[in-house]
């Protein structure tokens, strides 16, 4: 198949496709005596698989490294570990941006609830202080779920 076709079938831009062959996600191509790229059938679902692992985070080095050189090869323990390694560090992430939106929503409490006649200053001070506490408290409980 065309790229133009393929292009269609696969709603990405021929430009895409050839960046995808260029740095070797889609395996070499046939080329016809005109020039043209002749795509084999299973591309459609290579691209599938290469923009589906994108959309879930996967960088293309780890993409590269988890899909299959052909169509038959299966490396189903290499593909199994890395699904599971992604799934850890958005694990890791989201217990990073939980963090961070707690401490965000303390300022914001803080902010608004500032005592009638607190000088703004004095209010920045208690919330830092507030802040190096849950600091503190959260290095305590990480190092209790370590030890």
């Amino acid at each position: 198949m065309r790229i133009g076709e393929l292009a269609k079938i696969s709603g990405l831009a021929p430009s895409r496709i050839r960046f995808y062959e260029a740095s070797g996600l889609i395996s070499s191509v046939v080329r016809k005596a005109n020039g043209y790229r002749d795509y084999a059938p299973e591309t459609q679902w290579v691209l599938e698989i290469i923009t589906g692992a994108q959309a879930a985070g996967f960088s293309l080095e780890e993409i590269r490294q988890l899909l299959p050189m052909k169509a038959n090869d299966s490396r189903h323990d290499e593909l199994l570990a890395g699904l599971k390694r992604k799934v850890a560090e958005i694990e890791a992430l989201q217990q990073r941006l939980a963090q961070n939106k707690a401490q965000l929503l303390m300022v914001i409490e803080s902010v608004e609830s500032k005592p009638q006649g607190m000088a703004c200053a004095d209010n920045t001070q208690l919330l830092l202080q507030r802040l190096r506490e849950e600091a503190k408290g959260g290095q305590t409980a990480s190092l209790l779920q370590d030890g």
